[in-house]
């Protein structure tokens, strides 16, 4: 899965593609498909703690930007990796940058393995969710569900490990409300179609197979 999550990478146009992982496995799956792996500490508390140590390794300056597309995402479309890149630089406050779509099934809504984003007039999160947020209080609405594909400029990624976990991260579990919580702002690209799903739970894992054997 990690490999394929590679290939469509590169296809997005990116500079380089690396791994970030702390599994010996996944380094030597890697290293066999020719991509390059960097191993990193086993102790981190999210995913943009680890791209901010390996990011670290790749020797990169204050100014450039690094994509991180999670390993659980093999359907990732390269547009979309080229999509929130592109929003950091048309958005200039954006610290941080990602991507999400419409929902169109009333299950997506409810479900606490969808997380979901609430946007301002200006394309920046206001929030994230694994509740349905906005809530109908009358009919009609729209939704939209988050990818995890995330945009940063270094130099935000390098201080992020230096933020202190927030309050409601930990409700959540979302990573990406730390960022929130100390007052940076995330840029949100909607993607014009469906991005395919990732796979949270064996369940997912079927569907991906199925859909791409």
């Amino acid at each position: 899965m990690v490999v394929r999550v590679c290939e469509r990478a590169a296809q997005s146009g990116a500079a380089e593609v690396a791994v970030a992982t702390d599994d010996d496995r996944i380094r030597d799956a890697v290293l066999r498909a020719g991509y390059r792996a960097i191993m990193t500490r086993v102790d981190h508390p999210s995913g943009t703690d680890r791209v901010a140590e390996a990011s670290a390794a790749l020797g990169l300056g204050p100014d450039e930007w690094v994509v991180n597309v999670q390993g659980d995402e093999p359907l990732v479309p390269p547009q979309l990796v080229r999509e929130v890149a592109a929003m950091l630089g048309s958005h200039a406050e954006a610290a941080v940058s990602t991507a999400c779509h419409p929902i169109h099934e009333g299950a997506s809504i409810e479900s606490p393995n969808v997380v979901k984003v609430a946007l301002d007039a200006r394309g920046y999160a206001l929030y994230f969710s694994r509740a349905r947020i906005p809530y109908p209080r009358e009919p009609g609405g729209t939704w939209y569900r988050h990818a995890g594909v995330y945009g940063y400029r270094m130099a935000f990624l390098q201080h992020f490990p230096r933020l202190a976990p927030s309050p409601d991260e930990r409700t959540e579990a979302l990573e990406q409300l730390r960022v929130l919580w100390h007052g940076h702002r995330i840029a949100v690209a909607i993607h014009a179609g469906d991005i395919p799903p990732g796979v949270d739970t064996p369940q997912d894992l079927e569907a991906v197979r199925r859909m791409h054997p």
